[in-house]
Parts: C-alpha cells; sequence; structure tokens
C-alpha cells in the first residue's frame, strides 16, 4: 500500500473514490478505550481537509481508490461515543482519535459521569506516539476542574500538534474557553467538522445547558388508517428494537398507571448493560386528582408537565420520555401542556402494520393544539415503520 496527498482537482471531481467505511468496533472494549490491537493504517493524511483529500492505493493499483479525510476520524469519535449511550448523563457522549503519521495510534470515549474524559483514554492509548499527531475529539476539550483535571491540559502535555473538534461545548464553564487555551499553546485548532452529527449524538445535552430544563420527547403508536394504539410491534421490545434503544438513551419515562399491569410490565430496556430509567407514573384517583409517582414515592399531586420536568431537573435529569400508553385521562392536561407551552423537543411515532378498523377514532384531547414538527424522518423497524421530527 502507498499513498498520494492530492488537492482537489478534477480527476477527484469528475471521478470520485467511495468512501471508506467506518470499522465496527467489538463490544467487549475495555471501559473507555476501543480495541486498539489491530491499528488501522492510513497513510499520507492532511489533518485539513479544506486543503487536501489522502488519495489510498491499494496493491499497486488505482482501480481501489478511498478518500479518508477529517471527516472520517470525527465519524469514528462519534461511533467510539456512542458505546456509552445511556450511561454519561449528565455529562455528554465523547469520542476521541489520535492519529499521528497517517495511522490511528490512539482511541477512546467517555464511559460515564466521574471517569476520564475521552481525550485522557485516547491519549492513554497512544502513549508517546501522540507527540506532534493530530487529536480529534466530538466535543471541545474541558478546560476546568471538575470530577477530572482539564483535558486541554493532557492535549498540551502530550504535545499533540493538531486538535480537530467536532463542535464547541455549549457547557458556559467551557464554551470555547477549551479552543481558546489549545491555541494560545501553540496548538493549531479546527472546529466543526461533521458538526450536525456531533449534535444529534448529544442532542438532550445540548438542550439541557442551553435551557436548563430537560429534554422531551412524546412518544406513541398509531395504526396505518390513523387510530392510537396502546400497544408496541413485538420488534420493538427486543435487543436491538427502537424502543429498546429509547428506553436505554433516556433518563426517565413517563407512563400512565393503567397501562401497567403490576411493576413487572414496567417496560425496560433489553440493550447490553443498559441503565434502566426512572419511572414516573401518572394515577388519577376516584376525585380525579393526579398524582406523580417516581419510583414508588409520591412525589407530588397536580396535572404540571412543568413540575415532572423540574422533579427530573433536580435528581440531575437531562431527557425524558412521555409514553402514551394507557388511560387518556391521564395524559391529557400533561400533553396539552406540553404543546401549548412548547415543552416537547421531539417525537416519535411508531406505525404498526394494520388498520384500526371500524369504530370511534381514538383521538386524545390533549393533542388538538396544532404544533408544527420539522425535519421529519423515518425508518423500517421490524414491520413497523418509526418516525420522528422535531418541534
Amino acid at each position: 500500500m502507498y499513498a498520494q496527498t492530492l488537492p482537489f482537482s478534477k480527476h477527484i471531481i469528475h471521478n470520485p473514490p467511495t468512501k471508506r467505511q467506518i470499522p465496527a468496533f467489538p463490544p467487549n472494549s475495555q471501559l473507555g478505550f476501543s480495541n486498539s490491537a489491530k491499528r488501522v493504517s492510513v497513510s499520507g493524511i492532511s489533518s485539513r481537509k479544506s486543503a487536501h483529500l489522502a488519495m489510498i492505493v491499494c496493491g499497486g493499483s488505482q482501480d481501489k481508490q478511498e478518500v479518508v479525510d477529517d471527516g472520517y476520524y470525527m465519524r469514528r469519535c462519534v461511533e467510539l461515543a456512542k458505546k456509552a449511550i445511556g450511561c454519561t448523563s449528565p455529562n455528554p457522549m465523547v469520542g476521541c482519535v489520535i492519529v499521528n503519521d497517517g495511522k490511528i495510534v490512539g482511541q477512546g470515549f467517555h464511559p460515564k459521569a466521574g471517569q476520564p474524559h475521552a481525550e485522557v483514554f485516547a491519549l492513554r492509548d497512544a502513549g508517546d506516539l501522540a507527540e506532534n499527531g493530530t487529536a480529534y475529539v466530538s466535543l471541545e476539550p474541558c478546560n476546568h476542574y471538575g470530577r477530572t483535571p482539564p483535558c486541554t491540559e493532557a492535549l498540551i502535555k502530550a504535545k499533540v500538534k493538531n486538535v480537530v473538534i467536532g463542535m464547541v461545548d455549549p457547557n458556559p464553564i467551557v464554551a470555547s474557553t477549551g479552543v481558546k487555551k489549545l491555541q494560545e499553546s501553540g496548538i493549531k485548532v479546527t472546529i466543526g467538522v461533521e458538526e450536525d452529527m456531533c449534535k444529534r449524538l448529544n442532542e438532550a445535552y445540548i438542550h439541557y445547558m442551553l435551557s436548563r430544563t430537560p429534554y422531551l420527547t412524546l412518544r406513541y403508536s398509531i395504526t396505518l388508517d390513523g387510530y392510537l394504539l396502546n400497544e408496541l410491534s413485538e420488534e420493538a421490545m427486543e435487543c436491538g428494537g427502537y424502543y429498546s434503544k429509547l428506553l436505554q438513551e433516556y433518563d426517565a419515562i413517563v407512563l400512565s398507571s393503567t397501562g401497567l399491569v403490576d411493576k413487572s410490565s414496567f417496560p425496560i430496556s433489553n440493550e447490553p448493560g443498559a441503565n434502566q430509567p426512572l419511572k414516573i407514573v401518572l394515577k388519577k384517583d376516584s376525585a380525579s386528582k393526579l398524582s406523580i409517582i417516581s419510583e414508588g414515592d409520591i412525589v407530588q399531586e397536580g396535572t404540571s408537565l412543568s413540575e415532572i420536568l423540574e422533579h427530573c431537573k433536580n435528581r440531575g435529569m437531562c431527557s425524558v420520555l412521555v409514553d402514551l400508553r394507557g388511560d387518556d385521562v391521564d395524559f391529557e392536561g400533561v400533553i396539552k401542556e406540553g404543546l401549548e407551552l412548547n415543552l416537547f423537543q421531539k417525537v416519535v411515532v411508531e406505525v404498526l402494520p394494520f388498520f384500526g378498523g371500524g369504530g370511534e377514532r381514538r383521538v386524545l384531547k390533549g393533542m388538538d393544539v396544532k404544533a408544527k414538527v420539522k425535519k421529519m424522518t423515518s425508518f423500517a423497524s421490524g414491520k413497523s415503520v418509526i418516525l420522528e421530527g422535531y418541534f
């Protein structure tokens, strides 16, 4: 294998090489580390994607050509970060890759709050090979002392030459101070590589930092002809199913007591090693008062979604999922308030593959508030189609 470093040219424009796919990571990686026993070797890489692309030529022939740029390594950072889904809150998920002389020499991710950050694990993995290398990190390195020392100091001490950052940290105690510290130390910094992907990775964390309220998602199921349902598809709860993954991602879930038979019927994530969300149960009594019960303890009475969010915030939670199953009466005030006050950030809808049949169409009264949804996407999950959008 050998490599040529080429500027953008007509050869690349008219004959675009195929993109290199990000390798899968082993499920049994050590805490905070990716398995680096098998290094990925990519020679002749320019660390500035705006200036050059690297042409990888295999077997002495140009028949198979691949392009690797800063975006490739940043996407790898995001894949590393996802190893800690559901484990880092209230911290963000972060991945880091160290590259030197066209080779990945170190990689790591932040495993949980209180543990070292991604940069520290990646630098430990790289050792002396980090010197004069380029550090790729999905979120701006911290520049303050918290439960761990500043990552900027670790990068400076390791004598890296360049740092490529996916997005600036919205946390007020970071907010570009990490970038400034690195630049003042003579390190060249690039910001905004695969920024949208990095923001999507930590959308709940970003919302919490900017608003100081938990990120709120509404989920429900419908038939093909628009009937609301109290059920999920069989595949949804299986490991890898969309609902199982949702439960892993969110800090708390709001449920109706009428949708539960007993505690054994609480939904759980079946993802390996998943942290289960806090269960908040809405329950109407004979006097039509709504009690909010959290993990068996009555927290308060009332119909305020804002109170639920405040309760979660006080427990250090960044994200809440409202699961619309059970008695409509329990949810009516909660949904209406959420839509009228713009408390919801996201909606997830499972469209099951059958028609609801005859009879009166079930429509939740709280959902008569008109709200525009944007950035709609869809994907298949088993036999269902999942719609996702943002308010």
